[in-house]
């Protein structure tokens, strides 16, 4: 996806994000179809919405003006309105259809959002994080491996079956108010949320973290790509009514 403002670092890396993404749902035995909400041709909707699952990927920094936020956001970059106002729209059309829906990064904060949530704009600026904790610090590179708390009778905690997981991170914005129909799932050591997910829907799972990063644990991502595709494939299997 690419936004008004973005670097070409930015540029790169998402795009190489997308690859692993896709490769790795390949190797789960899957069929992709990509749409970018931010090309200026509006997304087919009706084909997104018949798809067996809904991957929704990360990407720029959501909108603050979405969650009530004015002000100006320290280190605010890739930032696309329209992009966020169509990837919202999927999600929340996803959740009336009970799809089967994995967010991941900004992909779990619009999540949020589209459920009435909001987000801390910044965490260093909100002196809730310190520096190096959830992205690289300045000079460094930006994603790092960082520990989190899975919160017991969560998707995420039965699926890894431990109460604690090493994910991918790089973030500098993040969950703060849960949207309503949404429970923590992960939490940082400082309290920061790192995942989310549907209490009356089926399957409807976000991240905060990146299994896609290519300097992520492999085995972390396959769990959580074939959960995905197994609820996908669980769900065709169901004859409809």
């Amino acid at each position: 996806m690419t936004t008004p403002d973005q670097s070409q670092f930015s540029f790169e890396l998402n795009r190489d994000l997308i690859q692993v993404a896709i490769a790795s749902l390949h190797e789960h035995g899957a069929r992709v179809e990509l749409h970018d909400v931010a090309v200026d041709a509006e997304p087919d909707f009706a084909a997104i919405a018949a798809a067996d699952g809904i991957l929704v990927l990360g990407g720029g920094d959501v909108d603050a003006t979405l969650y009530g936020h004015f002000d100006e956001v320290p280190g605010e970059g890739g930032k696309d309105r329209r992009a966020d106002d169509r990837e919202i729209k999927v999600i929340q059309d996803g959740i009336a259809a009970d799809a089967i829906m994995l967010h991941l990064c900004r992909g779990s904060q619009l999540l949020n959002v589209a459920c009435g949530g909001s987000l801390y704009p910044d965490l260093e600026s909100a002196q809730l994080s310190p520096a190096g904790l959830h992205k690289g610090s300045k000079g460094e590179p930006l994603f790092l491996d960082e520990e989190v708390k899975l919160v017991e009778g969560s998707k995420v905690r039965e699926l890894y079956g431990t109460p604690t997981l090493t994910v991918r991170n790089g973030h500098h914005q993040a969950v703060r108010r849960v949207g309503e129909g949404l429970r923590a799932t992960a939490v940082a050591h400082d309290g920061v949320v790192e995942g989310t997910e549907r209490i009356d829907n089926t399957w409807v799972v976000g991240v905060q973290w990146h299994p896609e990063e290519a300097g992520a644990s492999k085995a972390d991502r396959d769990v959580l790509f074939a959960e995905f595709l197994a609820q996908v494939r669980a769900r065709k299997a169901v004859p409809a009514l």
